[in-house]
């Protein structure tokens, strides 16, 4: 019973961090978002690959457990342009996750290491407007959330709670649409989406939605000329996510799901053919249900390319 209740608590803060893991790759020479998409077009014909070092510590811990949650990913991310407006990408994540309970016992540590589940998405661009030095963009996407994952880790203290898991088992697909303006010295991003959840191993976390919004402005040159090597952009970024409450067994956790709202400011420098880029996502407001485990911060470093 106490390894039930602890999974379903602990539901909330892991659904949505793996749900911060993004596809934010862009065209040469211009800043992204980091925790969303861009409706920017992959060339036909070209590769892209980024890597992120996601950290994740969660420390609020409403209960007398005293939970201290921390979590590493490392998702490595490939695109590919079809056309000039599809695009396919694969999200493959690396994941390290860690929980310390105090017990009756006393203090125990719980976790695992190893291939998350993988996320496959299709983006397509559904309308463009170009002028003179702007753009934009608007393109829904389709994702499908594939079992890749472990999802039946034990250890000294029995199953791990399925959120601990590096798998959820369950086969979740999403949908959304993506919206993209751009200039020369700045760049608007805003992101709509759905994730679907099902169940697997009499657990399902709660269906996910999500409303997105990235500013990027250039920083440095503030005037464009000849031979600058690279760019110097500021990023500030919204993320409002809101999920339904998990099931165990078919019943409602009432300590599960809620309504999280992150600020996240970032830095990105970006050359020709590469960038890196770094960030802190900030909870504003966390209005969680029950004893949900509430999150303290999340910190994101990232490099981007194509080939």
């Amino acid at each position: 019973m106490r390894n039930r209740l602890f999974a379903t608590q602990l539901a909330v803060i892991i659904n949505a961090f793996i749900a911060l893991i993004p596809v934010t790759i862009t065209v040469p020479a211009f800043a992204a978002p980091i925790t969303l998409d861009t409706a920017l077009p992959v060339a036909r014909g070209e590769g892209l690959l980024k890597i992120q070092s996601i950290y994740m510590r969660s420390t609020r811990d409403p209960t007398s457990m005293d939970r201290s949650l921390a979590v590493w990913a490392f998702p490595f991310v490939i695109g590919y342009g079809v056309t000039e407006k599809l695009a396919l990408f694969g999200i493959f994540p690396i994941l390290d996750k860690k929980i310390d309970i105090s017990t009756p016992a006393g203090r125990i540590s719980r976790g695992d290491t190893g291939l998350g589940d993988s996320t496959f998405i299709t983006r397509y661009t559904a309308w463009k407007r170009d002028w003179s030095a702007e753009t934009m963009r608007i393109a829904p996407f389709v994702a499908l959330k594939v079992p890749t994952g472990k999802d039946d880790k034990t250890d000294g203290q029995g199953p791990l709670p399925q959120p601990i898991q590096l798998g959820s088992g369950s086969w979740d697909p999403a949908l959304g649409i993506v919206a993209t303006w751009q200039t020369l010295n700045r760049q608007i991003d805003a992101s709509v989406s759905y994730a679907f959840k099902t169940e697997a191993n009499d657990f399902q976390f709660g269906d996910v939605a999500r409303l997105d919004v990235s500013y990027q402005h250039r920083l440095l040159p503030r005037e464009l000329g000849e031979g600058v090597p690279g760019f110097v952009y500021g990023v500030l970024e919204s993320n409002l996510i809101r999920e339904d409450k998990s099931r165990v067994g078919g019943v409602k956790d009432n300590d599960s799901g809620g309504t999280t709202w992150y600020l996240t400011p970032g830095v990105e420098y970006v050359t020709k053919r590469l960038v890196v880029e770094a960030a802190v996502q900030v909870p504003v407001v966390q209005e969680l249900n029950g004893n949900a485990l509430e999150n303290d911060y999340v910190v994101i470093l990232g490099i981007r390319g194509n080939f």
